[in-house]
């Protein structure tokens, strides 16, 4: 099916109301055999249209590896506000090139069999554009296709965006190797001078802004004081980046952001286009920010299969782990009935998961209970398709990229 989220919203938020809402769910899917993943459509278009407001008149890239579903990206496309994919991988690229003419590959690559795709395709290649933040990411290319045997490639640099904060060190996610102003610059000349590239854009993902919630408990205070520090540090290397940047090449974007920090990266006037994906499915480790509710648009639901106590209730599957530290935020969060918590010394297990409270007393064998995944593209890697569901109704169902036959990463 083709999801449309250009229809009129519903004037309603039936996600408020937990009791209606996961028992719509349940009534629309309860002639699905589970495991089963449903996708509300109410809820995925609430969450689309919100982040266009976020991004206040930014275009937002589509970030792929957060939905792996082309039918939800598709439709997120068709809306005014969204433009271009932020791809995972360049097979993937090579994939969504087919239908989509701006596809930013968001890592670098070392797929030399996909290199050699791109390189026989000048199509693909004008429509992917790849990422690099070293001269030998050029070098293994060259060594797949000579300049000379292929068409110009695209190429964008990621820049660190971490803050190296004084006493404190690095904070933020550990990318790219260029930081300053000067390597940036640097890397660009490189670029520049070798025959068969082309620079086209700059990347700075601010995960310390965009992925680190400030509404989750303990210790809020040190989080937002590290924000706010780290952001203008960043408002003001980033201009002097592209600053640069633009002395060497007349760059087509600037990308930054992702779904936590759209208000802030939209507010860069370095910056041409944000990157968003994770608020459109909306798994439950975006629940803890402050300036924004995203609507549980993903979910899915397993059976209980045993009762190995009265309070305990064990479902088929569970441990569909989010990437990122072991640690509690990354399990599946169950959901409905409410209440329920999975034990400290087993978790979200690959084949069984207990579940312990006072809800689990109620359940029985074959009861539905509902999980939200941690993050959000993660689940379409361990079900074929999303059940589309509007209010109690079913009206469909989509494949994921795994229920396409394709793996990417």
């Amino acid at each position: 099916m083709s999801l449309d989220l250009l229809s009129s919203a519903t004037a309603t938020e039936p996600w408020k109301e937990p009791a209606s809402f996961w028992g719509g769910l349940s009534r629309a899917v309860r002639d699905v055999s589970g495991p089963v993943a449903t996708l509300s459509l109410p809820a995925l278009r609430y969450n689309a249209l919100d982040m266009v407001v976020r991004a206040g008149g930014v275009p937002i890239r589509v970030a792929s590896k957060s939905v792996r579903v082309r039918e939800a990206i598709d439709a997120t496309l068709a809306m005014a506000g969204y433009q271009g994919i932020l791809a995972f991988t360049l097979p993937e690229a090579l994939w969504l090139a087919e239908a989509h003419d701006d596809v930013v590959v968001g890592y670098p690559t070392a797929d030399r069999a996909a290199i050699a795709s791109l390189a026989a395709d000048e199509r693909a290649a004008r429509r992917v554009t790849l990422m690099v933040d070293d001269l030998a990411q050029l070098d293994l290319i060259d060594a797949v296709a000579a300049p000379g045997t292929r068409p110009e490639l695209r190429v964008a640099i990621d820049a660190d965006a971490s803050w190296r904060a004084p006493g404190l060190g690095h904070i933020g996610v550990f990318r790219s190797p260029v930081h300053e102003p000067g390597e940036v610059a640097a890397l660009g000349r490189g670029i520049a001078a070798r025959p068969g590239f082309r620079l086209v854009g700059l990347m700075m993902y601010e995960a310390q802004i965009a992925g680190q919630g400030d509404d989750t408990g303990s210790g809020d205070g040190v989080i937002r004081w590290m924000q706010r520090r780290s952001s203008r540090e960043l408002l003001e290397r980033r201009a002097e980046i592209v600053a640069a940047l633009r002395d060497v090449a007349p760059l087509e974007f600037v990308n930054g952001g992702g779904t936590g920090s759209l208000e802030f990266t939209a507010s860069d006037q370095s910056v041409t286009e944000l990157t968003a994906g994770s608020g459109l499915l909306a798994g439950h480790l975006f629940d803890g920010y402050r300036s924004f509710e995203l609507a549980p648009a993903a979910a899915f639901a397993l059976e209980v299969v045993r009762k190995p106590a009265p309070d305990v209730a064990t479902v088929l599957g569970g441990g569909w782990i989010a990437s990122g530290p072991p640690v509690a935020s990354r399990q599946p969060l169950p959901v409905w009935p409410q209440g329920l918590t999975t034990l400290p010394r087993e978790g979200a297990g690959e084949v069984q998961t207990p579940l312990k409270g006072a809800a689990a007393r109620d359940l029985r064998v074959g009861d539905r209970v509902w999980f939200r995944h941690s993050k959000s593209g993660e689940l379409a890697e361990r079900v074929d398709r999303y059940h589309v569901v509007d209010g109690e109704h079913l009206i469909g169902e989509v494949p994921t990229y795994r229920g396409e036959g394709k793996a990417f990463l």
